[in-house]
């Protein structure tokens, strides 16, 4: 299978996941049901993709990751028809239910392609353009959204999404045995490999690097509200366009490794600068706060480019259990920082729910300078 046809897949699958984000008020006006029920839509979808890869993993590591991801690809097609004909919120809920327990799949399966297919630097790119696939999905799957419901209809664009899945699906190549994972005797083997330090600390680094980027993101329409009376949504879009910038940065990865002495000092520093961003988010000037968020992100997507890969290297567990642990400790992050900050920001505001973003990535900077001061002592 090539690069380019994985990183399309890719992005298509990402629109399933985002491009609901921009029409939950559309649901909630057209279902007459509260703005936190209709954000449950997404709620549905990220509690199994915190909870299933790691499952996935180890159910992969006996299957061709490329037959995985075929499947998942035509069952996500079908749910986004099916998406558009169900006649009640709670049906949407299931569908997006179905798509969080696919997504998973699809996820694990491109990743652990990835890591057996390619070694050394050529890992670290392709992996920091699946990586960068991931943002351009994230960022334009709300966009489209938004404009095709705007010039046409919601429905409209979960059919190209449809459409587009299908036809890569289709045109992904039959399974091969070269194809295959090289599977441990013993399912119990691949949780005793995943319990290495090293592997832990960036598992639960990059936990916490996720639940403050989704905590953000979650609220920063509400932030812009109360602290700048910010409430055009053209506006809103505008501001979440650092969100894209990430792209850029996460492709400089690989020339920021080349410039650090190891992996772990750039995942120090770059924690430092995403640590110095919360503390500017606190501003109440909006320009700084703009360029704070938009270093934000960025930091945010060098993080996530050097941790995907790296955790492929230091690993000792099959490919796919490897990614999938990091793919549900990535959206464990996501799923917990979506929900838990939003109460402290309720009751105290920005500054005290940047504070709490702080501490948590604090925490996460810990744990990769304890891992690359002892890789260094090793």
């Amino acid at each position: 299978m090539q690069l380019r046809h994985l990183l399309l897949c890719s992005v298509f699958i990402f629109f399933v996941l985002y491009a609901p984000q921009p029409l939950l008020g559309l649901f909630a006006s057209h279902f007459s049901v509260s703005p936190a029920t209709a954000g449950s839509l997404m709620t549905a979808t990220m509690l199994p993709l915190a909870i299933a890869p790691l499952v996935y993993g180890l159910f992969l590591a006996k299957r061709n990751p490329l037959t995985i991801l075929k499947f998942a690809m035509l069952v996500l097609a079908i749910s986004c028809v099916a998406f558009t004909f169900a006649p009640s919120f709670e049906l949407l809920l299931l569908v997006r239910f179905i798509q969080g327990i696919t997504l998973p799949a699809a996820l694990t399966a491109m990743t652990s392609y990835i890591g057996v297919t390619y070694q050394a630097d050529q890992l670290q790119r392709n992996m920091t353009l699946y990586i960068g696939s991931t943002i351009v999905g994230g960022y334009f799957g709300r966009m489209l959204a938004a404009l095709f419901t705007d010039f046409l209809s919601w429905q409209s664009f979960y059919y190209v999404i449809a459409l587009g899945l299908v036809l890569f699906a289709i045109a992904i190549p039959k399974s091969s045995k070269s194809a295959s994972i090289h599977a441990a005797k013993s399912p119990l083997l691949y949780l005793k490999q995943l319990k290495d330090p090293l592997v832990l600390k960036l598992y639960g680094a990059v936990f916490c690097m996720f639940f403050c980027f989704a905590a953000l993101l979650n609220y920063l329409p509400f932030i812009l509200q109360d602290s700048f009376a910010i409430t055009n949504t053209r506006d809103i879009g505008l501001v979440y366009s650092g969100y894209l910038l990430g792209a850029l940065a996460s492709i400089a990865t690989p020339w920021l490794l080349r410039k650090s002495s190891t992996p772990w000092r750039l995942l120090t520093w770059v924690f430092v600068f995403y640590s110095l961003t919360m503390v500017l988010l606190m501003s109440q000037q909006l320009l700084l706060f703009v360029v704070a968020f938009t270093g934000f992100c960025g930091a945010m997507f060098v993080i996530h480019s050097s941790a995907a890969p790296l955790v492929n290297k230091i690993s000792s567990a099959p490919a796919s259990v490897t990614n999938g642990g990091y793919v549900s400790f990535y959206y464990s992050g996501g799923a917990l920082g979506s929900l838990l900050p939003g109460l402290v920001y309720q009751q105290h505001g920005q500054v005290a729910f940047m504070t709490v973003l702080l501490l948590v990535c604090l925490v996460g900077l810990s744990l990769v300078y304890l891992a690359g001061r002892n890789t260094i002592r090793g």
